[in-house]
């Protein structure tokens, strides 16, 4: 959702619950082993991780962060988390969403209706 500022400043809103994004993130790790033809027992067995653990991860999510660095290898997407909340990549207005709607809101100028 975008939405802008005063002053042109546009600003992008994420309204995805950390849930939503385990969610995904697990979709995609399942949906690029099944691309490379691989099997849950291959995976585990080539990374390391039980196989219990990459099970519970494709339906809920939920790994360990050393676990899901060694499956990212396995599956060749490890140097994607090189971006990972570096100090490289873009911040927004440095502002929190709660900053942002606690801003008093001015008034318009114009015929009240």
């Amino acid at each position: 959702m975008l939405f802008k500022q005063k002053g042109g400043i546009i600003l992008s809103i994420e309204l995805r619950t950390p849930q939503d994004m385990l969610l995904e993130i697990a979709g995609r790790f399942k949906a690029r082993r099944l691309a490379m033809n691989l099997t849950q027992e291959g995976v585990a067995v080539r990374s390391g991780v039980s196989w219990s653990s990459l099970k519970r991860f494709e339906r809920t999510g939920l790994i360990a962060l050393d676990s899901l660095l060694r499956v990212a290898l396995v599956l060749d997407c490890l140097s994607a988390f090189e971006k990972l909340a570096s100090d490289n990549s873009p911040v927004g207005s440095g502002k929190s969403l709660d900053d942002i709607l606690s801003e008093p809101k001015t008034r318009k100028k114009g015929r009240m209706k």
